[in-house]
């Protein structure tokens, strides 16, 4: 098994309510969270890159109410500059879905083959009345020969393996990294905001169908517990605050 190589790459924050973040709790208590992308190198391999955070200037138009707040260090660019890239150097790009808050910085990463499942791509293209806010952020969409549509669970290099997570979109992927003699990583996207909505199944306040939602929480925890994974859920804050963020890694 190949020990890869995996950097959290810090893209700011966002806010929204507490009933978004866990589905009819907290209601009216604001909740500032972690947007983040995942950097995977492996010797030999592809760089790959999970996620890819949001664009200031869209949030700033079109969901101001989210009270965006990103520097110029926390932008895609930068943050692959302290792991000594260029975005030209990443090879492989996977949105875990393609919500304003995952696919921002696509664009700078012209040279990336993106792994996409068709109908995660028709929902964003022609979203239902509720998801339009989410998917209004289309500046992923440059280059359509940059596709490569994908379905199931699949293995984009040995030790990296997408699972199918859907609820919050139709086609939802989490990402597993297996890293040698370490402990797995299995970062969930938006499958799982927080550890809470693992522990306790309860889903966020966005979705696109909510059993399914609760499916997926159970398929992480399995793939979690099966596969000798820890779980990163993707806009918790207080753990963020403690993982390693990039020029720091894990494994390699």
């Amino acid at each position: 098994m190949p020990d890869p190589k995996v950097t959290l790459l810090d893209g700011g924050s966002l806010v929204i309510d507490g009933s978004q973040v866990h589905w009819h709790h907290d209601l009216g208590n604001e909740v500032r969270f972690p947007v983040y992308s995942v950097l995977v190198q492996i010797d030999g391999g592809p760089n790959i890159l999970f996620d890819t955070g949001f664009d200031l200037d869209h949030v700033n138009e079109v969901l101001p109410f989210e009270k965006p707040e990103q520097t110029p260090e926390q932008t895609i660019p930068a943050q692959l500059a302290r792991c000594g890239l260029t975005p030209e150097d990443i090879d492989i790009v996977i949105n875990s879905h393609f919500h304003f808050d995952h696919v921002g910085g696509n664009k700078y990463l012209t040279n990336a083959q993106i792994l996409v499942h068709k109908d995660e791509l028709r929902h964003a293209l022609v979203p239902e009345p509720f998801e339009r806010l989410g998917y209004s952020d289309l500046s992923f969409h440059f280059d359509k020969s940059k596709y490569k549509f994908i379905s199931g669970e699949y293995q984009v290099v040995p030790g990296v393996t997408l699972i199918e997570t859907p609820g919050h979109t139709v086609a939802h992927y989490s990402m597993l990294v297996e890293m040698g003699d370490s402990p797995a990583m299995l970062f969930a996207g938006d499958a799982a905001y927080t550890y809470k909505a693992l522990d306790a199944e309860v889903i966020g306040g966005f979705h696109l169908d909510p059993a399914a939602c609760v499916d997926s929480l159970r398929k992480l925890s399995y793939v979690g517990r099966t596969r000798g994974a820890e779980i990163y859920p993707s806009h918790e804050m207080e753990p963020w605050l403690k993982w390693k963020k990039a020029p720091e890694y894990y494994g390699g």
